[in-house]
């Protein structure tokens, strides 16, 4: 037979992204990106407008770097990525503009909540073997563990960039199995996330 006209054989990443086209991977990452940036724009025009005409922020965030020890607010935002991300990031981000190190402290923040989301996966591991806590979690975040499932990697990488509760993800991920070489592969793009978001945010914040 002639060689030219051999069955093309597809690459990995071909296949790759056959799969992920397929499930709806693609659609869901155009979604989630067009609902991420809509928040991250009226975060950053509220805080804008409320530190134009409402309270200056810079004496609020003096105040708490005043009042509050630097360790004290790193265990609130650890505990805060740990547990199911119910603090948003940004708040603390704007507080690191205002500590002595800010570059130092951002890249703080950044690590706690990379190590809090790995702490996540190994609680949704332990969450397997608790049989009535495994119930409520499967039917409160079914439709996560399913994206999960399918997705994998990609779903980890999406939770660490855009405004997903990260701990979420790897929770998720730690009740699917996922790989653990995935969760801190595809969690460092949380640094990424940090330092985009203090970017943005240190301009406001003098």
């Amino acid at each position: 037979m002639n060689n030219s006209k051999k069955k093309y054989k597809k690459s990995k990443f071909e296949l790759l992204h056959q799969y992920y086209s397929y499930t709806g991977f693609y659609s869901f990452l155009g979604t989630s990106l067009k609902k991420a940036l809509l928040p991250i724009f009226i975060f950053i025009l509220v805080l804008f407008l409320f530190n134009e005409y409402v309270y200056n922020i810079n004496d609020g965030l003096h105040a708490i770097t005043a009042t509050y020890a630097t360790s004290q607010i790193l265990t609130i935002f650890f505990a805060s990525e740990t547990l199911l991300g119910l603090i948003p990031p940004e708040i603390f981000i704007a507080w690191s503009k205002k500590t002595n190190d800010p570059i130092v402290n951002l890249m703080l923040l950044a690590g706690l909540s990379y190590v809090g989301g790995v702490l996540s996966y190994f609680i949704g591991k332990t969450v397997l073997k608790m049989d009535k806590v495994k119930w409520y979690f499967e039917n409160k975040m079914s439709k996560h563990l399913k994206n999960t499932s399918k997705w994998g990697g990609f779903l980890i990488a999406v939770g660490a960039l855009l405004p997903i509760p990260f701990s979420i993800t790897c929770l998720a991920g730690g009740m699917i199995k996922y790989p653990l070489r995935g969760v801190l592969l595809f969690g460092l793009l949380r640094f990424a996330r940090f330092a985009i978001y203090g970017a943005a945010i240190f301009n406001i914040v003098s």
